[in-house]
């Protein structure tokens, strides 16, 4: 009973160690072991994005740092972990296709402007000549 007793007392602070296992600590390093292996995989040519937003290709790696190009004949250093995310082929593919399909949009929006604008143009066109012509008439 005695053993009972203990564990009835202790059994919040288990119960406590046991979320923080599976909300914090877990989660924690699986992102970690994430970014580890971003970090080792970059290579020259491989299109990144820094922490602090600045997007280029690295045009060399060194132990602590690494080049990146963001210009023509602009290049930049950078540490290894200013590097936030390394950018694929499939994610540079969608974001053009996201800019082509807002282009296409604004095309859309701009032909359906157009074609309302003569429309209301010759409306108000008939109604003013129709009015002249009825003051002309007086």
């Amino acid at each position: 009973m005695d053993i009972m007793e203990q564990l009835n007392a202790f059994w919040p602070i288990i119960l406590m160690v046991v979320i923080f296992y599976f909300l914090l600590w877990r989660p924690q390093k699986k992102q970690q072991k994430k970014r580890q292996e971003m970090l080792e995989s970059l290579k020259p040519g491989a299109k990144i994005v820094t922490v602090g937003g600045v997007m280029g290709n690295i045009v060399s790696l060194h132990d602590d740092y690494l080049v990146v190009r963001i210009a023509d004949r602009v290049e930049i250093k950078v540490t290894r972990a200013a590097v936030a995310q390394v950018l694929g082929k499939a994610e540079g593919k969608k974001a053009a296709k996201k800019v082509e399909k807002a282009a296409e949009k604004a095309e859309e929006k701009n032909a359906e402007t157009k074609a309302e604008a003569p429309a209301e143009a010759k409306t108000e066109g008939v109604g003013e000549t129709k009015e002249a012509e009825a003051k002309d008439g007086q």
